[in-house]
């Protein structure tokens, strides 16, 4: 594959890449708008035409590691084990 050719696929991917954040930044936007009315209505659960749409709140208990590698630290290493990832990124 030629320079110009990469350069071509380059331009494509980062216009594809903008478009798809406008249309992520309209669906949360249009996300955020049944949220509100949701809220309004004081519901968890609506019904509308054919779909069901639920905002409920949910409890999840998390893992505090900061805090368990504060207390126990050691003992935090000998469970902690290091990953390899690759990383594909474009700068101009």
């Amino acid at each position: 594959m030629s320079a110009n050719e990469i350069t071509t696929k380059i331009e494509a991917l980062r216009e594809l890449e903008e478009l798809i954040e406008e249309a992520k930044v309209e669906a949360e936007s249009l996300r955020d708008e049944i949220k509100a009315e949701m809220l309004s209505r004081n519901t968890e659960e609506m019904s509308v035409g054919q779909y069901i749409v639920r905002f409920t709140s949910i409890l999840s208990n998390r893992f505090d590691t900061t805090g368990f590698k504060r207390a126990y630290g050691e003992l935090y290493k000998e469970f902690t084990k290091q990953t390899a990832s690759r990383r594909f990124t474009i700068s101009a």
